[in-house]
């Protein structure tokens, strides 16, 4: 499975050992614009002993398990999709290479790691209040101002998966659906870590700024990394399927519209890119270049037929990274997914923030240094990130398909893509939701 992380807060833990969380506060999280470039924004390796199959059919499983002494930890519902185990001290690199070649197996890989963009930086943040969260420099950069006489989100839910959440901040209160915690499997997504750990704030700053751009879309709070801001590419694809259908039922329409992904890491996911099939409904909606490596025609999937043919897609966005990198590549943002819209950090001078990543993988950027938004404990602060530049674009997704909601995955994002201006030296459009939504009033199909 993949590892999820959200930043690291060593020089956090000792101010936080000096002066206490106030301190903690002004010394910050996340990683600010000035930061030094660390050797790499996300985290590589994979979860010990386990890995992750997809097979033609289910049938074939139990020979597998025998083949390979292999234990079955967890399995995506009726789809031939397992979380298993090799036996203790067993080699997993050797068991996903000789399953790899069997009859049958789409897919075996190691439960690779992920890593929020933010997780190896310690840099300084700055508290902020209600005021400057209401009225910072972001929202003109990305049309916000006309954009909220166009459109609200209303009806439209957004489905965060990030570290805990602080349910009752006065930015996100009366404002949330119920969630689902899958780190410690239960119905309390809540912040659970301390200002000293990993994972503490992320999840509610990210929240925080979906809420501002879509001031009428439900939010969907789901835990997927740890106190730590640990998580796993298991974790995070039982989250995204929970985030299309709550309620495990696809005749009802009770599924996220758009998911935002502010997490990453360096090594793609085979697993995803099934997964990214059925939440984005390309098993009806076929990508332009289809993929051979997924094959969705088990009747196991005939539910996520039926819930796309009922519903349609959800947009995907998520973070590129911090590494100031124009070669190196993240995931999932890399995957090149139907509906899928990776995003990179700017600054207030209309120019790629300096640690964002870049490169011509990226489709769209949107304001990622020192930007507010909430934090535990009803406060604010300003962070800086790909991570805070990926909910501004999913707050811009919700604003869209909350106006124009028979729009396509792939439509929404094109047409956010299409409707932005260029940053300052770069071939990358910046956001511009309010140019979005009146190129679609003219003609919706102007972004197909």
């Amino acid at each position: 499975m993949t590892t999820l992380r959200c930043p690291s807060v060593s020089a956090t833990a000792r101010l936080a050992r000096q002066a206490g969380w106030r301190r903690v506060l002004a010394a910050g999280l996340l990683a600010a614009a000035s930061a030094l470039p660390a050797a790499a924004g996300t985290s590589a390796g994979a979860e010990p002993g386990e890995l992750v199959l997809v097979l033609r059919s289910p049938d074939g499983l139990a020979a597998l398990q025998q083949k390979y002494s292999l234990s079955l930890v967890s399995r995506f519902g009726a789809r031939p999709i397992f979380r298993l185990k090799v036996p203790a001290g067993g080699d997993v690199n050797a068991a996903v290479a000789a399953l790899g070649a069997e009859p049958g197996v789409l897919v075996a890989e190691a439960n690779l790691r992920r890593a929020s963009p933010e997780s190896i930086k310690n840099n300084v943040w700055t508290i902020g209040n209600a005021q400057a969260y209401a009225a910072q420099w972001a929202g003109a950069a990305i049309g916000l101002p006309r954009a909220r006489a166009m459109a609200s989100g209303r009806g439209v839910t957004v489905a965060v998966l990030d570290t805990g959440f602080d349910l009752a901040h006065p930015a996100l209160a009366g404002r949330m659906l119920p969630g689902w915690d899958f780190v410690d499997g239960d119905a309390d997504p809540s912040e659970t870590a301390q200002p000293t750990q990993g994972g503490y704030g992320h999840g509610t700053h990210v929240a925080g700024l979906v809420a501002w751009v879509a001031p009428g879309a439900r939010l969907l709070p789901l835990r997927v990394l740890d106190a730590e801001g640990q998580g796993n590419a298991w974790v995070l694809a039982e989250a995204m399927l929970h985030a299309i259908d709550p309620d495990h039922n696809p005749a009802t329409a009770d599924g996220a519209q758009v998911i935002n992904l502010s997490l990453a890491g360096l090594e793609p996911s085979q697993l995803m890119r099934t997964i990214d099939q059925l939440v984005n409904c390309a098993l009806i909606q076929p990508a332009d270049v289809p993929d051979p490596a997924v094959d969705l025609a088990h009747p196991s999937y005939n539910d996520d037929r039926n819930r796309c043919a009922a519903q349609g897609g959800t947009v995907v966005v998520a973070g590129a990274g911090n590494d100031g990198s124009s070669s190196l590549r993240t995931w999932p943002a890399a995957e090149s997914a139907y509906g899928l819209i990776p995003v990179a950090a700017s600054n207030a001078q209309g120019r790629l923030a300096p640690f964002s990543n870049s490169g011509n993988w990226i489709s769209l950027a949107a304001p990622g240094d020192l930007v507010t938004s909430a934090v535990p404990g009803g406060g604010y602060a300003t962070w800086s990130g790909t991570s805070m530049a990926t909910p501004l674009v999913a707050g811009a997704a919700a604003l869209v398909r909350g106006r124009f909601p028979q729009l396509a995955p792939k439509d929404v994002a094109r047409c956010l893509v299409a409707s932005g201006d260029r940053l300052s030296g770069t071939r990358l459009p910046q956001v511009d939701v309010s140019a979005a939504l009146a190129r679609l009033a003219v003609d919706p199909r102007r972004c197909r």
